[in-house]
């Protein structure tokens, strides 16, 4: 099952990317191992200028995808385009595209700067970089430190710094904060929303559903080597789950507001002296009409969404059907 959002805030964001063009789109790209397929027919597509989460549990596909994105791996069929090129395997676009895959490697008795400077050699980039760019990921002061002192968080930091030497247009992050404590991912997010504000469009995978809901604004959801699903966040939650929790001054007044509700077809369910109403958040505005129609006054009308997370499994869910 693959499903792609058509409503209005997608509709945005698609047609903005008319105007910048295309960050990653891809033609029933498949990659199979043997007698496994690991990705199976996927068509991505991911605007210029967003921040995409691509979502899925481990195993689901999301770095192979990501390693045939980079040229990295040879897709079995299908087409890449990055960047707004037909093809997204030629230098010249690659040369545009930053990546940080499955952590970050670095010789832990060199300092910091000297681990980026010598990456920005092999990498034919502008050596002065460096410092600017230690400073811009938060390592300023610790450039002279040996990596083996660094936390995780400081060495993820250090990783991105290293994707950001070509001065890249797109860039990729495979589960930037895996494996960091709460504090680390905070720092890791902020330094995503920083670059994002910069003009960059990033590509973020990850199983942390919780943590790509905080930061992106267009979702990809893959399970199993498929697409279930791509558009904006807020697409597919408002679609997903919703439910208005409905209070009234006098409780007997619900079942009036019950009833308002399933003549709309939607279903209800009383809860601690509330009403709760499984319809779209956008329901609210005709809800309490409504009922200030029948003469009901309402004490509490407050909508409710599902997180990415059950989004994601009821996509699943679905999906295994």
């Amino acid at each position: 099952m693959t499903t792609t959002a058509h409503d209005p805030e997608s509709a945005q964001v698609l047609a903005a990317s008319q105007e910048r063009g295309w960050a990653i789109r891809t033609h029933d790209l498949t990659k199979v191992y043997g007698a496994r397929t690991a990705v199976h027919s996927f068509n991505l597509e991911v605007p210029a200028g967003v921040v995409a989460g691509f979502v899925g549990p481990n195993g689901a596909g999301k770095t192979t995808t990501i390693r045939m994105l980079l040229s990295l791996i040879r897709p079995t069929t299908g087409t890449i385009g990055l960047l707004g090129s037909a093809s997204g395997h030629s230098a010249d676009v690659l040369s545009q595209v930053g990546a940080m895959i499955e952590g970050p490697a670095f010789y832990p008795g060199m300092s910091a700067r000297r681990n980026l400077s010598i990456l920005a050699s092999l990498g034919g980039f502008d050596l002065q970089r460096v410092d600017p760019l230690l400073q811009r990921v938060g390592l300023a002061g610790r450039e002279g430190d040996v990596v083996r002192s660094f936390s995780l968080g400081m060495r993820q930091r250090l990783g991105i710094a290293a994707a950001l030497l070509p001065e890249p247009s797109l860039l990729i992050l495979d589960e930037p904060t895996n494996g960091l404590d709460p504090a680390g991912i905070q720092e890791i997010r902020h330094l995503i929303m920083d670059l994002h504000q910069q003009g960059i469009t990033i590509l973020i995978s990850s199983h942390l559903l919780s943590e790509v809901e905080q930061i992106a604004d267009w979702i990809i959801l893959i399970n199993k080597g498929q697409l279930l699903y791509q558009g904006s966040k807020e697409a597919l939650l408002a679609t997903r789950h919703n439910s208005l929790v409905v209070s009234a001054t006098d409780a007997h007044e619900l079942d009036v507001v019950a009833e308002i509700a399933r003549q709309q077809s939607y279903t209800t369910e009383m809860s601690n002296g509330s009403l709760r109403i499984f319809a779209p958040t956008t329901f609210a505005r005709e809800l309490n009409q409504r009922a200030m129609a029948a003469g009901v006054v309402l004490s509490q009308l407050t909508p409710e969404r599902s997180s990415l997370e059950e989004t994601f499994f009821s996509l699943t869910e679905g999906a295994n059907a």
